[in-house]
């Protein structure tokens, strides 16, 4: 078996504003990410996109995500729900997961923690702090940590 190169797999990034959406992608390439980025707008989408049904039903054009970014307000099914259904899937579960939300609410964090976050980030109001915190993700999360063996072929 051999292991993917991890820069060859998608973000998946769950955002519901089109202008938060828009800051994400732009910072994403200030910081030099080379991952292709797939974007979905509500929990459901979300939900469709990993579990590889309706219009993401072909799995070699969706490729499982090397990372998600999930926002917690979302519409149809809440960050909440998307994180608890992603750690009760066989071959999602192992998927690093990092909320990027607004809320510093101390029950938010706890409860993303709860259900299998594996980190919680407040989105930086500025763009610079923005694009440093995506330098710091891409450092930690695509060139240090081990990923889990479901990348494996």
């Amino acid at each position: 078996r051999v292991m993917r190169d991890i820069h060859e797999l998608p973000i998946l990034i769950v955002e519901d504003l089109k202008s938060d959406a828009r800051l994400i992608e732009r910072s994403l390439r200030k910081a030099r990410i080379s991952n292709k980025c797939h974007f979905v707008s509500d929990g459901q989408q979300a939900i469709d996109y990993l579990g590889s049904t309706g219009e993401y039903a072909d799995r070699a054009k969706c490729g499982l995500p090397v990372l998600i970014l999930l926002d917690l307000k979302l519409p149809k099914r809440n960050g909440f729900d998307v994180l608890q259904w992603i750690r009760e899937q066989e071959v999602l579960k192992r998927i690093p997961v990092v909320v990027l939300t607004s809320s510093k609410r101390s029950p938010d964090v706890n409860r993303a923690y709860d259900l299998g976050a594996n980190s919680y980030l407040v989105k930086p109001v500025e763009d610079d702090a923005m694009v440093d915190m995506f330098r710091t993700l891409n450092m930690y999360w695509l060139a240090l940590n081990e990923p889990p063996d479901i990348y494996n072929t």
